[in-house]
């Protein structure tokens, strides 16, 4: 067998980006598990000490490289899989820059053993700070091990950069979901400071999904299903029931690559229509092959954002293939797809037509460009227009902003040292969400929901600075079992609950105990109280630039504030706005957003003309 790793001519590696930085262990990871696939592997060990700062290790029996190729993988722009920058919008395989094994052997120490099947030895070497320091024949099995230690041995100032293990072990475990979950096919592991974390049985997207998230989806999943011949979508959602109170557990891949997309996201929420409670969000795991050459997945250096050639043919076929899977499971009302032209496009190329429909549809340009084998790509330029507005409905309105805008009419925010409340009269409540409260010269409109997460904000900052928070003992202790990522992330939050009230302890591999609550925790509500605070810290807003301890802060103060919608009496109305003046900030919630308007005689009577 001739060898297979050639390097790039300079002028196309100057067309591709950078290439792979190693910022942290997980990067490594990602790379190390991406080339054992790329290996055609069956068997995927990933070896972890310290969160991968100490050690990182992947073992596959996939096809080895011979000593040669073993050699010229750590040069850079080395690579396998191109040939030609034409080669680079015909990607199938996974770690493809020719970039990674040069940059981790940069900055660890690396030891390399492989061995291909026809070989009687395999291969060793030895490389640190770039440099071999040792190359020779050795007997292994056949596949590939590589092992890279003390990260940023040679770099301290980035080493000095990396978060705790907890943290690290998070980013790591997202990275091998990504991996295990688009290669159900492939066995895959991970030990951490050689405790099993993972054991994956290869298996159906099904299995994986269930080994990888919890058993606890195994009857709220709806298949999705729908071949093309533009496009194949398959995968899962789980039912409405099923939805969670913030982004998690929603992955998208494109020909097998895990990848972020608002755009799309957008496309699934949507074909759910009403059936998802209020402020919830779909689970799903959803599957896209499509001619690679529609994809441009050179966007950015992770290759987790990427560009289609034409985003709203995909968004339609995403949507209509969700609508088309939750009338089929009956989780929704009977569908008619003839109303909607989007989902028409996916009905009109994967099931027959009557005569009676071809009649009806057959004058359609759009169904004769998708009936059409291999035409699908050439519609009109002006179709390829983006939906309006998706953006605003997928990002988080939680915003930072040092001062609040006036409001409508020009009425000013008021401070604590101007309110004078009127106590002596009744306060009212509009819709459930607003108080009406008067003062001595006009009156207060308060959001009553923005209002309590101030006052508890304040509250649990000054707790966990003094370290004073109330905490109550639970009668019997409740036990908490959560997945992988979730109790790497509690273990790493577990210091600063406690400074909150909160009394946790590790007991097993992912499991907790919960002996006590902070006092504002209803009884018989604690294990729901912890899941709750996991998902709202994971995904609290990327863009607010909070420590870990204010995150957390933020994060409970939402969940234990009183919210929209609940009715108060008027004793409580009054206490909620005489704590509310207490407050050092009382005109802004924590996230920013304002907490009340005043209006006074002067301005009602501008208003109205006097």
């Amino acid at each position: 067998m001739i060898d297979i790793i050639t390097l790039l001519p300079d002028n196309i590696a100057n067309q591709i980006a950078a290439g792979e930085v190693i910022q942290r262990p997980a990067s490594a990871v990602k790379e190390l598990l991406e080339n054992a696939v790329d290996a055609d592997a069956a068997s995927i060990q990933l070896n972890l000490t310290d969160a991968g700062k100490n050690l990182i290790q992947v073992i596959d029996n996939g096809k080895g490289m011979s000593e040669t190729d073993a050699r010229m993988s750590f040069e850079r722009h080395a690579t396998s899989k191109i040939r030609n920058i034409e080669d680079l919008f015909r990607i199938h395989t996974m770690g493809f820059r020719g970039e990674a094994l040069a940059s981790i052997a940069a900055v660890a120490q690396v030891e390399l053993k492989t061995k291909r099947d026809e070989d009687e030895l395999g291969t060793l070497l030895e490389i640190d700070n770039s440099i071999v320091r040792k190359q020779e024949p050795c007997a292994c099995p056949v596949g590939t091990n590589i092992s890279m230690k003390n990260l940023f041995f040679n770099v301290p100032a980035r080493r000095n950069f990396l978060k705790s293990n907890a943290a690290e072990m998070r980013h790591i475990i997202d990275e091998f979901i990504h991996v295990a979950l688009a290669f159900p096919n492939i066995f895959f592991s991970l030990t951490s400071n050689n405790q099993q974390v993972f054991h994956l049985e290869a298996g159906s997207h099904k299995q994986r999904f269930l080994q990888l998230l919890g058993n606890q989806y195994n009857t709220k999943l709806v298949a999705v299903k729908e071949i093309t011949d533009y496009l194949n979508i398959s995968g899962f959602v789980a039912k409405p029931e099923a939805a969670k109170k913030t982004r998690g557990d929603q992955y998208f891949f494109v020909n097998n690559r895990f990848i972020k997309s608002a755009y799309l996201n957008h496309a699934v929420v949507s074909a759910f229509d009403a059936l998802l409670p209020k402020d919830s969000f779909p689970v799903y795991a959803l599957y896209i092959d499509l001619d690679p050459s529609q994809v441009d997945i050179n966007v950015h250096p992770t290759k987790q954002e990427i560009k289609f050639e034409d985003e709203k043919i995909v968004y339609a076929f995403v949507q209509a293939a969700i609508k088309h899977a939750l009338a089929q499971f009956s989780v929704a009302p009977s569908i008619d797809f003839t109303l909607n032209a989007d989902i028409m496009q996916t009905e009109a190329i994967s099931q027959p037509f009557t005569q009676e429909k071809k009649e009806m549809v057959t004058a359609s340009e759009l169904y004769r460009r998708f009936s059409q084998k291999n035409q699908a790509h050439f519609i009109e330029p002006g179709m390829k227009s983006e939906l309006k507005h998706w953006k605003d409905f997928y990002t988080d309105t939680v915003q930072i902003t040092e001062t609040i805008q006036p409001p409508v009419f020009g009425f000013q925010q008021t401070s604590n040292e101007s309110m004078q409340l009127v106590t002596d009269m009744p306060f009212y409540q509009l819709h459930k969400t607003y108080i009406v409260a008067p003062l001595e010269n006009g009156f207060l409109i308060v959001h009553q929901q923005h209002a309590h997460e101030r006052i508890l904000f304040e509250k649990y900052l000054t707790g966990i600075q003094n370290k004073q928070s109330a905490t109550q003992q639970n009668l019997f202790p409740v036990t908490l079992d959560l997945s992988p990522q979730d109790g790497a992330l509690l273990q790493e939050l577990l210091p600063d609950l406690e400074l909150l009230g909160y009394k946790i302890e590790a007991f097993g591999k992912h499991s907790f105990i919960i002996q006590g609550v902070p006092a504002d925790v209803l009884q018989g509500n604690e294990k729901h109280s912890v899941e709750l605070l996991i998902e709202q810290f994971k995904h609290f807003s990327n863009e607010l630039n909070f420590s870990q301890r204010q995150k957390l802060i933020h994060c409970m103060a939402r969940q234990q504030s009183i919210k929209a919608g609940q009715s108060l009496t008027d004793k409580e109305m009054k206490a909620l706005l005489s704590e509310l003046i207490t407050c050092g900030i009382p005109s802004v919630s924590p996230n920013g957003n304002p907490v009340f308007v005043e209006f006074t005689d002067e301005q009602l009577m501008k208003m109205f003309g006097k």
